[in-house]
């Protein structure tokens, strides 16, 4: 279904927060391999998209192809296959407080499908290496700093090997030397395996810092700016 490259293709789609329009009759690509930012004031819709693209929003419009799959057909039962081939890093984390760093990990290949053990130890070391956490596997969640919490949070987006991570703020939490980190470990995840990432994000110095394609979210409508032409207007 993918073609010339594409990951991500919507065409005249509405994106709906409840019974509220938030984007209309939007259109979008993002190619193999592609950092793009979407930047826009708080309830511009930045978020709401990215739950579209998803699946926990549904889609309203022409068309809407995500990784091969059509989003206005997809059903509940179809959106574990989805999620399993791609990433998703949440502003707050979102890791399992009761749990070490290591039982994160495991958790979520055991709900994907994971069976045999060696396996799982060599993926979960392999994640853990890539975000420097590898010597942090059993620590709990509230022994790590925020920045190293939202390494785990990246190496848990990167356990199935995902073509596209989807990051709704992730560095929001973060003073701006952690950010800076943050940022430069998914450059170098987009760079050196090829995986796109759709980011989400208000943070000015992130954006005049590590330069990308940049969409805005503004006046219910998506633009495609170039970095040095985007107005930083978000509050």
């Amino acid at each position: 279904m993918e073609k010339n490259n594409d990951i991500i293709t919507l065409k005249g789609a509405t994106i709906m927060q409840e019974d509220n329009i938030v984007l209309r009759d939007i259109s979008l690509t993002v190619s193999k391999g592609e950092m793009v930012y979407l930047i826009g004031r708080v309830g511009s819709g930045k978020s709401s998209l990215l739950k579209t693209l998803y699946g926990e929003l549904p889609f309203n419009g022409i068309k809407g192809e995500v990784l091969g799959m059509d989003l206005a057909s997809i059903k509940p039962n179809t959106l574990p296959v989805l999620r399993r081939k791609m990433g998703i890093v949440f502003q707050d984390f979102q890791l399992l407080s009761d749990r070490t760093v290591y039982d994160n990990l495991l958790f979520v290949l055991k709900a994907t499908g994971w069976k045999n053990r060696a396996d799982m130890d060599r993926r979960i070391r392999e994640v853990l290496t890539q975000v420097d956490m590898v010597h942090k596997g059993y620590k709990m969640p509230h022994q790590l700093s925020g920045g190293e919490q939202q390494r785990v949070a990246i190496a848990r987006a990167l356990l199935n090997e995902p073509e596209l991570i989807l990051a709704d703020e992730p560095t929001g939490n973060l003073d701006p030397d952690t950010t800076d980190q943050l940022m430069h470990l998914l450059i170098k995840i987009n760079k050196e395996s090829g995986k796109s990432i759709v980011m989400a994000t208000h943070n000015y110095n992130v954006i005049r810092r590590f330069e990308a394609r940049t969409l805005k979210c503004e006046n219910s409508m998506l633009l495609d700016n170039e970095p040095e032409t985007v107005e930083l207007d978000f509050f």
